[in-house]
């Protein structure tokens, strides 16, 4: 069952990621985070508000680390990524988000003195090559020129962000449980997005009423926000976060199969170069940081 959850929560991610671009001629990036993390808001807060009270003292005394979390997980992660897909495809999106797990290593070896070998380091600059060779779309002149995609430069920008938060998960309070956590980095993030939404609706807010609209809302709200974020929790507890982990790498496979089908985008051989060396390094740096936790119980 919790590989299931797991394989359920990363189509429901890669969900996101298409309906985002599906839909961004009509509705503007800020808008939609603001509406998606509304109404997740709103659909966990009977669960939430008791809690939340009851460990009021908590979240008081860690505002600072939790606001920031807040801001660097909903308010910034989702949205770069909505700016992202408003100049890039989907498929090319997903394939990036493919080398976080690479980054998140690489920015707390930099940054936190977290041990990396060369092993690891040898899958940093392989996964890295992919996302270069997804930016510039397999041209050398690109690179040289820096004529990157907007697009892709946004998703970029989002792989950081997401990157920043997994790493500040190590200062989340001890005394808070997940649901608890999670609704309150969705209320910073609602709070952070309210006065961008506005500016970007020019001071006035109009919202589509599409049946088709709607109901990519209400996917984006229920199923990549709540459900996974649930589903995620119980297969960590039943498997453990390092295995868990693992499964964030089917998000590539399911997104290019969704965006092909119901978007009509087409595969170039620029996708299967980046996400073979994506892929490469991702073997190599787990491979070898299952070997150094071997050694390290002998």
């Amino acid at each position: 069952m919790p590989y299931l959850l797991l394989v359920l929560t990363t189509l429901f991610w890669a969900g996101n990621f298409v309906l985002a671009r599906a839909i961004h001629l009509d509705m503007q990036p800020f808008t939609l985070a603001f509406l998606r993390w509304s109404l997740a808001l709103l659909l966990i807060a009977p669960w939430w508000l008791p809690r939340a009270w009851r460990r009021r003292q908590t979240l008081t005394a860690n505002l600072p680390v939790l606001c920031l979390q807040g801001f660097l997980g909903v308010a910034c992660f989702n949205t770069l990524v909505y700016m992202g897909v408003q100049y890039t495809q989907a498929s090319n999106a997903m394939l990036m988000q493919s080398a976080v797990p690479l980054m998140i290593l690489l920015l707390g070896a930099l940054f936190l003195g977290e041990r990396v070998g060369a092993r690891q380091w040898l899958g940093v600059g392989l996964s890295f090559s992919g996302v270069l060779v997804l930016i510039s779309r397999g041209q050398l002149e690109t690179l040289t020129g820096f004529a990157f995609n907007r697009g892709d430069l946004w998703i970029f920008m989002a792989m950081l962000s997401w990157s920043f938060y997994t790493l500040s998960l190590r200062w989340r309070p001890a005394g808070l449980d997940g649901l608890t956590f999670f609704g309150f980095s969705v209320l910073v993030g609602v709070v952070i997005l309210c006065p961008l939404m506005l500016w970007e609706q020019g001071g006035h807010f109009t919202l589509p009423t599409t049946e088709p609209f709607l109901m990519t809302v209400l996917y984006m709200a229920i199923f990549p926000s709540i459900l996974a974020f649930l589903f995620w929790n119980r297969a960590v507890e039943r498997l453990g976060a390092p295995t868990a982990g693992l499964f964030i790498h089917l998000m590539p496979m399911f997104g290019l199969l969704l965006a092909t089908i119901f978007l009509g985008e087409r595969l170039g051989l620029y996708h299967v170069v980046g996400v073979l060396l994506i892929f490469t390094g991702l073997y190599i740096a787990i491979l070898a940081q299952s070997l150094r936790r071997l050694g390290d119980t002998h």
